[in-house]
């Protein structure tokens, strides 16, 4: 199988170059290839002639796309029909990085693919508009929402506990937001396991469990041997420039329609402790 991979040198895009590691894969970064521009974007497709592209590339910087929707649209939204239309015209698959941040967060229960979207941000609203064109583009693309993404070698939550965790006694994280923490090596195989089963349609993939972000805060510092205390707080007390769902749980289902399950986060969560400490 041939892959070619936007966002190759991100959180999720140098473990997806890992788990691809027995098939031929092109992979590029920013300074590879600006999605934006339309026809550097359809040179490379040209070039690799993938059988499969994974679109891991994206204006990730929730607030900052708030401050800067032009540039969350031209990346996120724009940038994504330029990849799908190049896939079409040299006859890629596309599998397409989403985000649970297309949903509006007022469920109890978790998210469908069914679900209606209702974007509350700038971003969300970026990555939802970039779905609905994908599929009028490329009907058997596949596009694999996921949350609360986080590795090593790149800013994510659990490195942001550790490093507040060293140097304060005692830490207020947000106990009114549930969702699903990911693991970028477990979600990079599972995006490499959709390809080999040829999906199409939405998926939604996340390690499996869920929690609140000051639970998930808890866990890190325990598990990491830290005795910095934990305590609990409210949205209202930390406000960002972009709303956040507070409840943005993504159901396994149609992950595990295909054979696939991930790992529970707290497993993950142990793996990248081990891997942060060995470096």
């Amino acid at each position: 199988m041939r892959l070619t991979i936007f966002g190759a040198t991100g959180l999720l895009g140098r473990p997806l170059v890992r788990a691809a590691g027995k098939y031929e894969v092109v992979a590029l970064g920013s300074k590879d290839a600006d999605l934006r521009d339309r026809v550097e974007v359809r040179k490379v497709v040209e070039r690799s002639r993938p059988e499969w592209i994974i679109l891991a590339a994206a204006y990730t910087d929730v607030d900052g796309c708030e401050t800067n929707p032009q540039l969350a649209m031209e990346v996120n939204c724009r940038g994504a029909v330029h990849v799908a239309q190049a896939a079409r015209e040299f006859g890629s698959r596309l599998l397409f990085v989403s985000t649970d941040y297309v949903f509006d967060g007022i469920k109890t229960t978790p998210y469908e693919v069914s679900d209606p979207r209702g974007p509350r941000s700038v971003y969300g609203k970026s990555k939802a508009e970039a779905e609905v064109a994908l599929l009028n583009i490329l009907p058997d693309c596949c596009i694999t929402r996921t949350s609360w993404l986080f590795g090593t070698g790149g800013k994510c939550f659990p490195d942001t506990i550790l490093r507040l965790s060293a140097t304060r006694e005692q830490i207020e994280v947000v106990n009114d937001q549930r969702g699903c923490p990911t693991y970028a090596p477990d979600l990079a195989k599972a995006l490499i396991q959709l390809c080999e089963a040829s999906a199409r349609g939405i998926v939604h993939a996340t390690n499996r469990g869920e929690c609140t972000w000051y639970e998930f805060a808890e866990r890190i510092v325990s598990q990491a041997g830290s005795k910095t205390v934990v305590r609990p707080t409210t949205s209202e007390k930390f406000v960002r420039p972009a709303p956040r769902p507070s409840y943005s749980v993504l159901s396994p289902r149609s992950l595990e329609a295909y054979g696939i399950a991930m790992p529970s986060w707290e497993d993950a969560l142990g793996r990248y402790l081990s891997q942060r400490t060995a470096g």
